[in-house]
Protein backbone atom coordinates (compact mmCIF):
# COMPACT_ATOMS: atom_id res chain seq x y z
CA UNK A 1 0.00 0.00 0.00
CA UNK A 2 1.23 3.44 -0.81
CA UNK A 3 -0.72 6.04 1.10
CA UNK A 4 0.19 9.77 1.21
CA UNK A 5 0.70 9.78 4.98
CA UNK A 6 4.21 11.25 4.92
CA UNK A 7 4.98 12.02 1.34
CA UNK A 8 8.36 13.61 1.90
CA UNK A 9 10.06 10.56 3.40
CA UNK A 10 11.30 9.31 0.02
CA UNK A 11 12.61 12.67 -1.09
CA UNK A 12 13.95 13.56 2.36
CA UNK A 13 16.10 10.45 2.49
CA UNK A 14 18.14 11.59 -0.52
CA UNK A 15 19.99 14.14 1.59
CA UNK A 16 21.30 11.80 4.24
CA UNK A 17 24.67 12.52 5.75
CA UNK A 18 27.35 15.12 5.65
CA UNK A 19 29.81 13.04 7.64
CA UNK A 20 30.72 9.42 7.01
CA UNK A 21 33.49 6.91 7.27
CA UNK A 22 36.14 7.87 4.78
CA UNK A 23 36.29 6.63 1.25
CA UNK A 24 39.26 7.44 -0.90
CA UNK A 25 38.66 10.47 -3.15
CA UNK A 26 37.44 9.33 -6.52
CA UNK A 27 38.89 10.24 -9.86
CA UNK A 28 36.64 11.30 -12.71
CA UNK A 29 33.49 9.17 -12.59
CA UNK A 30 30.26 9.15 -14.56
CA UNK A 31 27.37 11.02 -12.90
CA UNK A 32 25.35 7.80 -12.75
CA UNK A 33 28.14 6.17 -10.77
CA UNK A 34 27.86 8.87 -8.09
CA UNK A 35 24.13 8.12 -7.80
CA UNK A 36 24.82 4.39 -7.46
CA UNK A 37 27.42 4.95 -4.74
CA UNK A 38 25.12 7.34 -2.90
CA UNK A 39 22.23 4.88 -2.95
CA UNK A 40 24.42 2.04 -1.70
CA UNK A 41 25.59 4.13 1.26
CA UNK A 42 22.07 5.24 2.15
CA UNK A 43 20.67 1.71 2.14
CA UNK A 44 23.50 -0.29 3.72
CA UNK A 45 24.97 1.91 6.50
CA UNK A 46 23.86 2.65 10.04
CA UNK A 47 23.12 6.31 10.68
CA UNK A 48 21.26 8.73 12.95
CA UNK A 49 20.74 12.28 11.73
CA UNK A 50 18.58 15.39 11.75
CA UNK A 51 17.68 17.47 8.71
CA UNK A 52 15.57 20.43 7.66
CA UNK A 53 12.91 19.96 5.04
CA UNK A 54 11.63 23.00 3.13
CA UNK A 55 8.63 23.16 0.84
CA UNK A 56 6.02 25.81 0.11
CA UNK A 57 7.71 28.29 2.44
CA UNK A 58 7.39 25.91 5.39
CA UNK A 59 10.41 24.42 7.19
CA UNK A 60 10.24 21.31 9.36
CA UNK A 61 12.97 19.50 11.29
CA UNK A 62 13.05 15.72 11.12
CA UNK A 63 15.15 12.86 12.41
CA UNK A 64 16.05 9.66 10.58
CA UNK A 65 17.55 6.54 12.17
CA UNK A 66 18.57 3.66 9.91
CA UNK A 67 20.10 0.31 10.89
CA UNK A 68 21.01 -2.86 9.02
CA UNK A 69 21.51 -5.76 11.43
CA UNK A 70 21.63 -9.45 10.56
CA UNK A 71 20.06 -8.73 7.19
CA UNK A 72 17.06 -6.87 8.66
CA UNK A 73 16.51 -3.16 8.06
CA UNK A 74 15.05 -1.03 10.85
CA UNK A 75 14.12 2.62 10.31
CA UNK A 76 12.54 5.43 12.25
CA UNK A 77 11.53 8.74 10.68
CA UNK A 78 10.14 11.37 13.08
CA UNK A 79 8.95 14.95 12.84
CA UNK A 80 10.67 16.98 15.57
CA UNK A 81 8.14 19.78 15.29
CA UNK A 82 4.95 20.36 13.37
CA UNK A 83 2.75 17.25 13.24
CA UNK A 84 4.92 15.12 15.53
CA UNK A 85 4.32 12.13 13.27
CA UNK A 86 6.61 9.09 13.38
CA UNK A 87 7.16 6.16 11.06
CA UNK A 88 8.87 3.02 12.33
CA UNK A 89 9.75 0.10 10.06
CA UNK A 90 11.18 -3.30 10.91
CA UNK A 91 11.57 -5.61 7.95
CA UNK A 92 8.27 -5.60 6.06
CA UNK A 93 6.19 -4.05 8.86
CA UNK A 94 5.64 -0.27 8.86
CA UNK A 95 3.87 1.52 11.72
CA UNK A 96 2.67 5.10 11.11
CA UNK A 97 2.04 7.09 14.32
CA UNK A 98 -0.26 10.05 13.62
CA UNK A 99 -0.79 12.02 16.86
CA UNK A 100 -2.69 14.79 15.05
CA UNK A 101 -5.28 12.15 14.10
CA UNK A 102 -4.86 10.02 17.25
CA UNK A 103 -4.33 7.05 14.97
CA UNK A 104 -1.72 4.35 14.33
CA UNK A 105 -1.69 2.69 10.91
CA UNK A 106 0.17 -0.63 10.57
CA UNK A 107 0.81 -1.91 7.06
CA UNK A 108 3.07 -4.20 5.09
CA UNK A 109 5.59 -3.09 2.48
CA UNK A 110 8.28 -4.95 0.51
CA UNK A 111 11.27 -5.69 2.81
CA UNK A 112 13.64 -4.28 0.19
CA UNK A 113 11.67 -1.01 -0.08
CA UNK A 114 13.39 1.37 2.29
CA UNK A 115 12.21 4.74 3.57
CA UNK A 116 15.49 5.99 2.12
CA UNK A 117 17.46 5.52 -1.05
CA UNK A 118 17.41 6.61 -4.67
CA UNK A 119 16.00 4.44 -7.49
CA UNK A 120 18.61 2.72 -9.61
CA UNK A 121 19.38 4.51 -12.85
CA UNK A 122 18.86 2.16 -15.80
CA UNK A 123 19.01 2.50 -19.58
CA UNK A 124 15.24 3.08 -19.45
CA UNK A 125 15.66 5.91 -16.95
CA UNK A 126 18.47 7.50 -18.92
CA UNK A 127 16.17 7.72 -21.96
CA UNK A 128 13.87 10.17 -20.18
CA UNK A 129 16.31 12.06 -17.93
CA UNK A 130 19.48 13.99 -18.66
CA UNK A 131 22.01 13.14 -15.92
CA UNK A 132 25.06 15.40 -15.66
CA UNK A 133 27.72 16.71 -13.34
CA UNK A 134 27.34 20.48 -13.70
CA UNK A 135 29.99 21.67 -11.30
CA UNK A 136 31.97 21.28 -8.09
CA UNK A 137 31.78 23.43 -5.00
CA UNK A 138 32.46 23.54 -1.26
CA UNK A 139 29.54 22.83 1.06
CA UNK A 140 29.78 22.39 4.82
CA UNK A 141 33.57 22.64 4.38
CA UNK A 142 33.58 19.62 2.10
CA UNK A 143 34.22 19.24 -1.63
CA UNK A 144 31.08 18.23 -3.51
CA UNK A 145 29.98 17.20 -6.98
CA UNK A 146 26.75 18.81 -8.20
CA UNK A 147 24.73 16.18 -10.05
CA UNK A 148 21.54 17.09 -11.91
CA UNK A 149 18.82 14.65 -12.99
CA UNK A 150 16.74 16.69 -15.46
CA UNK A 151 13.54 15.41 -17.12
CA UNK A 152 13.37 15.54 -20.90
CA UNK A 153 9.61 16.22 -20.95
CA UNK A 154 6.81 17.62 -18.78
CA UNK A 155 5.71 14.32 -17.21
CA UNK A 156 8.33 14.08 -14.43
CA UNK A 157 10.31 16.10 -11.89
CA UNK A 158 14.09 16.42 -11.60
CA UNK A 159 16.76 16.52 -8.87
CA UNK A 160 19.87 18.48 -7.97
CA UNK A 161 22.25 16.75 -5.57
CA UNK A 162 25.42 17.92 -3.83
CA UNK A 163 27.43 14.72 -3.30
CA UNK A 164 30.52 14.63 -1.10
CA UNK A 165 33.69 13.87 -3.04
CA UNK A 166 35.33 11.73 -0.35
CA UNK A 167 32.32 9.80 0.94
CA UNK A 168 29.87 9.81 -2.03
CA UNK A 169 27.17 10.94 0.41
CA UNK A 170 24.70 13.75 -0.48
CA UNK A 171 25.01 16.92 1.55
CA UNK A 172 22.00 18.67 0.05
CA UNK A 173 19.21 17.82 -2.38
CA UNK A 174 16.60 19.76 -4.29
CA UNK A 175 13.52 18.50 -6.07
CA UNK A 176 12.77 20.67 -9.13
CA UNK A 177 9.83 21.10 -11.47
CA UNK A 178 10.06 20.97 -15.25
CA UNK A 179 11.22 24.61 -15.33
CA UNK A 180 14.02 24.02 -12.81
CA UNK A 181 12.23 25.78 -9.95
CA UNK A 182 12.85 24.26 -6.52
CA UNK A 183 9.82 22.48 -5.05
CA UNK A 184 11.49 20.95 -2.00
CA UNK A 185 14.92 21.20 -0.38
CA UNK A 186 16.68 19.06 2.19
CA UNK A 187 19.79 20.02 4.17
CA UNK A 188 21.28 17.83 6.88
CA UNK A 189 22.33 19.55 10.09
CA UNK A 190 24.03 16.55 11.69
CA UNK A 191 24.51 12.84 11.26
CA UNK A 192 26.45 10.10 12.98
CA UNK A 193 27.28 6.65 11.64
CA UNK A 194 27.57 4.38 14.71
CA UNK A 195 28.62 0.78 14.33
CA UNK A 196 25.76 -0.25 16.62
CA UNK A 197 22.31 1.25 17.17
CA UNK A 198 20.23 -0.17 20.08
CA UNK A 199 16.69 -1.46 19.65
CA UNK A 200 15.50 1.34 21.93
CA UNK A 201 16.28 3.87 19.19
CA UNK A 202 13.35 2.48 17.20
CA UNK A 203 10.73 2.86 19.93
CA UNK A 204 8.32 5.68 19.22
CA UNK A 205 8.07 8.61 21.62
CA UNK A 206 4.40 9.08 20.73
CA UNK A 207 1.99 8.17 23.53
CA UNK A 208 -0.70 6.01 21.90
CA UNK A 209 -3.12 5.88 24.81
CA UNK A 210 -6.63 6.24 23.41
CA UNK A 211 -5.42 6.01 19.79
CA UNK A 212 -7.29 4.11 17.10
CA UNK A 213 -5.26 1.25 15.58
CA UNK A 214 -5.82 0.41 11.92
CA UNK A 215 -4.14 -2.62 10.38
CA UNK A 216 -3.63 -3.60 6.78
CA UNK A 217 -2.06 -7.03 6.60
CA UNK A 218 -2.48 -7.27 2.84
CA UNK A 219 0.80 -8.19 1.08
CA UNK A 220 2.39 -5.44 -1.02
CA UNK A 221 1.62 -5.24 -4.76
CA UNK A 222 2.62 -8.25 -6.81
CA UNK A 223 4.41 -8.01 -10.12
CA UNK A 224 2.35 -6.73 -13.04
CA UNK A 225 0.52 -9.49 -14.85
CA UNK A 226 -0.64 -11.26 -11.68
CA UNK A 227 -4.33 -11.93 -11.16
CA UNK A 228 -6.47 -9.72 -8.98
CA UNK A 229 -8.20 -11.16 -5.96
CA UNK A 230 -11.95 -11.52 -6.43
CA UNK A 231 -14.22 -9.66 -8.85
CA UNK A 232 -14.60 -10.14 -12.58
CA UNK A 233 -12.69 -7.11 -13.82
CA UNK A 234 -8.98 -6.37 -14.11
CA UNK A 235 -7.90 -2.73 -14.27
CA UNK A 236 -5.08 -1.35 -16.42
CA UNK A 237 -4.15 1.79 -18.35
CA UNK A 238 -4.87 1.91 -22.06
CA UNK A 239 -2.21 4.61 -22.57
CA UNK A 240 0.63 5.94 -20.42
CA UNK A 241 3.04 8.88 -20.49
CA UNK A 242 6.27 8.04 -22.38
CA UNK A 243 8.52 5.69 -20.41
CA UNK A 244 5.95 4.65 -17.80
CA UNK A 245 4.81 1.06 -17.42
CA UNK A 246 2.80 -0.92 -14.89
CA UNK A 247 5.10 -2.81 -12.52
CA UNK A 248 2.75 -4.07 -9.81
CA UNK A 249 -0.85 -4.71 -8.86
CA UNK A 250 -2.74 -6.04 -5.86
CA UNK A 251 -6.19 -6.20 -4.32
CA UNK A 252 -6.25 -5.03 -0.72
CA UNK A 253 -8.39 -3.64 2.05
CA UNK A 254 -7.25 -0.26 3.31
CA UNK A 255 -7.18 0.47 7.06
CA UNK A 256 -10.56 1.61 8.32
CA UNK A 257 -12.41 0.22 5.29
CA UNK A 258 -14.19 -3.06 4.53
CA UNK A 259 -14.32 -2.61 0.76
CA UNK A 260 -11.50 -4.10 -1.36
CA UNK A 261 -9.36 -1.65 -3.33
CA UNK A 262 -7.29 -2.44 -6.43
CA UNK A 263 -3.79 -0.93 -6.28
CA UNK A 264 -1.78 -0.42 -9.48
CA UNK A 265 1.81 0.87 -9.61
CA UNK A 266 3.26 2.67 -12.63
CA UNK A 267 6.87 3.86 -12.94
CA UNK A 268 9.42 5.14 -15.42
CA UNK A 269 12.21 3.66 -13.30
CA UNK A 270 12.63 6.83 -11.23
CA UNK A 271 9.21 8.43 -10.72
CA UNK A 272 6.28 6.32 -9.49
CA UNK A 273 2.50 6.71 -9.48
CA UNK A 274 0.07 4.64 -7.40
CA UNK A 275 -3.50 4.21 -8.62
CA UNK A 276 -6.30 3.10 -6.27
CA UNK A 277 -9.56 1.75 -7.70
CA UNK A 278 -12.58 1.45 -5.38
CA UNK A 279 -16.33 1.15 -5.85
CA UNK A 280 -17.97 4.56 -6.08
CA UNK A 281 -20.39 5.31 -3.27
CA UNK A 282 -23.94 6.02 -4.38
CA UNK A 283 -24.35 9.69 -5.29
CA UNK A 284 -27.19 11.78 -3.96
CA UNK A 285 -30.09 12.55 -6.28
CA UNK A 286 -29.06 15.07 -8.93
CA UNK A 287 -25.40 14.89 -7.95
CA UNK A 288 -22.83 14.21 -10.68
CA UNK A 289 -19.34 12.78 -10.09
CA UNK A 290 -16.71 15.52 -10.02
CA UNK A 291 -13.01 15.10 -10.82
CA UNK A 292 -10.77 16.27 -7.99
CA UNK A 293 -7.19 17.57 -8.07
CA UNK A 294 -4.85 18.11 -5.11
CA UNK A 295 -1.18 18.91 -4.47
CA UNK A 296 0.60 18.23 -1.16
CA UNK A 297 4.26 19.18 -1.15
CA UNK A 298 5.80 17.51 -4.18
CA UNK A 299 2.96 14.98 -4.53
CA UNK A 300 0.06 15.35 -6.91
CA UNK A 301 -3.28 13.56 -6.80
CA UNK A 302 -6.19 13.29 -9.22
CA UNK A 303 -9.50 11.46 -8.76
CA UNK A 304 -12.20 10.66 -11.29
CA UNK A 305 -15.00 8.12 -11.75
CA UNK A 306 -14.89 5.36 -14.38
CA UNK A 307 -17.53 2.64 -14.79
CA UNK A 308 -18.92 3.24 -11.31
CA UNK A 309 -15.50 3.14 -9.65
CA UNK A 310 -13.46 5.95 -8.12
CA UNK A 311 -9.98 6.13 -9.65
CA UNK A 312 -7.33 7.99 -7.60
CA UNK A 313 -3.77 8.49 -8.89
CA UNK A 314 -1.08 9.74 -6.48
CA UNK A 315 2.61 10.34 -7.13
CA UNK A 316 5.61 12.63 -6.80
CA UNK A 317 5.11 13.85 -10.36
CA UNK A 318 3.52 16.89 -12.06
CA UNK A 319 -0.30 17.21 -11.85
CA UNK A 320 -0.71 16.49 -15.58
CA UNK A 321 0.95 13.09 -15.13
CA UNK A 322 -1.47 11.78 -12.49
CA UNK A 323 -4.38 13.19 -14.51
CA UNK A 324 -3.09 11.45 -17.67
CA UNK A 325 -2.78 8.07 -15.95
CA UNK A 326 -6.05 8.24 -13.96
CA UNK A 327 -8.12 9.08 -17.03
CA UNK A 328 -6.62 6.16 -18.96
CA UNK A 329 -7.38 3.46 -16.37
CA UNK A 330 -10.12 1.13 -17.64
CA UNK A 331 -11.68 -2.17 -16.60
CA UNK A 332 -11.19 -5.31 -18.67
CA UNK A 333 -12.94 -8.63 -18.28
CA UNK A 334 -10.75 -11.54 -17.30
Amino acid sequence: MSRPTFRNEHFAALALAWTATGVAPAEEQAPTHWLERMNQALTTRNYDGTFSHWHGGHVEMLRIIHRVQDGTVSERLASLDGSGREFVRTGASLSCYLPDKRTVVVEQRPPEKSLVGFPAVTDQTASFYDIREVGRTRLNRRDTHIITVSPKDEYRYGYRLWIDDSTAMPLKTQLCDTHGHVIEQIVFASLTLPSRIPDSAFRTEVSTEGFQWLRNETPPPAQAGGTMAGGTMAWSATRLPPGFKMTGRSAQTLPGSTDPVDHLVFTDGLASVSVFVEPQRAAKAGESPVAETAEVGSSSAFSTVVDGHKITAVGEVPPDTVRFIATQVKAHGK
